[in-house]
């Protein structure tokens, strides 16, 4: 059995933890110390790809469509948002933590082809509700894997997204007919409702966690109505 080596260790701004980097062979892992354990695995990834395919297929053609990754984590959504849009369309990711984009610029950056390194690509490192909640009309497409879900694990802080207030903000920096695109690890119908109240035209979708087999996650679509 190959052993696990590990990488490197960063803190998760407001108390929110400490994440941890291994790898083993080709296989990398990312873990959140003495909550849930493994947040992320190199092997399991089609959930995510999913979500940027399914919140960006309204703009495949889109001239200079303008798409929010949130949450870089090993950078498949970021690297799907690209190969779902055109060459004229920028995504700009956000993340939290500095060392999760360090990691994404070394060795864990070939899992997902270095879509860090595509000239189309823009890197936001802080808070992503600065860029939320500025009410400006700015995305064609946001898409939020910042946590576990509706119910925040690593970040208290991102329940304001998901908030009712929250959510009224993100429809304001959407674009007409722009969709907000939101990765759960399982369904929430009080989400759901949120969306409603909030203004949206809301869907969901089943995407597993391997194409064909594994966890069932839920998809969230709202579009701007």
């Amino acid at each position: 059995m190959i052993p696990w080596v590990y990488l490197g260790k960063a803190i998760i701004p407001n108390n929110g933890g400490e994440l941890t980097l291994s790898r083993r062979d080709e296989e990398f892992s990312i873990k959140l110390s003495g909550i849930r354990g493994e947040l992320m695995n190199s092997r399991v990834y089609n959930s995510e790809q999913e979500l940027a395919t399914l919140g960006c297929a309204h703009i495949s053609t889109t001239k200079n469509a303008h798409v929010l990754v949130g949450g870089l984590g090993m950078g498949y959504t970021l690297a799907a948002a690209l190969g779902a849009t055109n060459n004229s369309a920028t995504v700009t990711v956000a993340e939290l933590v500095p060392e999760v984009v360090q990691w994404n610029k070394g060795p864990l950056g070939r899992c997902a082809k270095n879509p860090l390194d595509n000239p189309r690509t823009k890197v936001h490192i802080g808070d992503i509700k600065t860029l939320l909640a500025t009410r400006a009309p700015t995305y064609n497409a946001i898409l939020l894997d910042v946590d576990n879900g509706p119910e925040g694990l690593t970040q208290r802080d991102n329940d304001w997204i998901y908030s009712l207030t929250g959510l009224k903000d993100i429809y304001q920096t959407l674009l007409p007919k722009g969709v907000l695109a939101t990765w759960s690890a399982e369904p929430d119908n009080l989400f759901t409702l949120r969306l409603k109240k909030a203004g949206y035209e809301v869907s969901t979708r089943i995407a597993r966690a391997r194409k064909g087999k594994g966890s069932r996650h839920t998809i969230f679509l709202a579009r701007k109505a």
